[in-house]
């Protein structure tokens, strides 16, 4: 049996309005530190804007709100991961089960809000039917556990996971292999939604080879650059200012540099990231929320 040491992670993250928006429409989360007892939970929400999806800025909360959740009592039931046959049922659940439990806890707050705040309509108006109300709550959703024994990811519609390797190279695990056309995207209030949810599997059984950093960001980000290299070049840079100035001085100037992705994009844009601390901890950065914009 290996016997891993509690990892102490850095998170930094922030969002930006997008230019000409009446609100954001992102949400996100970083909770933890990466310890058995204590996962490290990240996660990044971009309900769709459009009049279509009136709601869609609640339903990236609830979507962030009920991940954190879930994946909190993952994150900790994967300490005894090491166990025979135990890894393989972890799996399992995380490809099968999670989605499908994380889509129903999304749809149950979404409808619960919609009892709670019905819009004011004609007696005789005909009720809308479950899947035109959750309709008004449409977002995507990437989020991450990270613990000292296992890495994963979920994602479900556009925007990105990022993960420089222990040994500097840069992945995007997650990505599809076509990207969505226009604004078109899988989303939480599609039909039967966790069966596109896609996931990332990575057990760690080597503490030195740990990710050095994962980012998870909305596709305001992406959408700022002209080509997939020109992201995975930001990528890179931020690695690079996190290992020379730390993650002090790069969460100091990130809202400048989300602003002017998102003065590009045009889109709300949003990243929460972890950075593995070679210090053995930093500052106690181990919860951050997104504030009302």
């Amino acid at each position: 049996m290996v016997t891993l040491g509690v990892r102490r992670w850095e998170t930094l993250a922030d969002s930006v309005q997008g230019v000409n928006k009446r609100r954001n429409q992102d949400w996100y989360e970083c909770r933890g530190t990466g310890s058995d007892e204590d996962p490290l939970i990240l996660a990044v929400a971009d309900g769709h804007g459009s009049a279509v999806h009136a709601r869609s800025e609640l339903g990236a909360r609830f979507a962030v709100d009920r991940f954190m959740g879930l994946a909190a009592h993952f994150g900790r039931a994967a300490h005894d991961c090491h166990e025979p046959g135990r890894l393989a049922r972890l799996m399992t659940y995380a490809r099968d089960d999670f989605p499908r439990a994380l889509v129903h806890e999304w749809r149950r707050a979404a409808l619960g809000h919609w009892d709670r705040n019905r819009p004011v309509v004609e007696e005789a108006s005909r009720e809308p039917g479950p899947d035109e109300k959750l309709l008004l709550y449409g977002t995507t959703l990437i989020g991450a556990v990270l613990t000292p024994w296992l890495f994963v990811a979920w994602q479900l519609g556009d925007g990105d996971l990022a993960v420089v390797e222990h040994d500097g190279t840069l992945s995007r695990p997650l990505a599809p292999a076509e990207e969505d056309l226009g604004d078109e995207t899988e989303s939480l209030c599609g039909h039967e939604a966790w069966q596109s949810m896609r996931m990332h599997w990575a057990p760690v059984f080597e503490e030195a080879r740990t990710p050095r950093l994962v980012v998870l960001s909305t596709d305001g980000l992406s959408k700022s650059f002209a080509s997939a290299d020109g992201y995975r070049a930001f990528v890179a840079g931020l690695a690079g200012r996190l290992a020379r100035e730390g993650s002090s001085e790069v969460r100091t100037v990130l809202p400048q540099w989300l602003a002017q992705a998102s003065s590009y994009s045009g889109d709300d844009t949003t990243l929460a990231a972890a950075l593995r601390s070679e210090r053995g901890g930093g500052p106690d950065r181990t919860e951050e929320r997104k504030t009302e914009t």
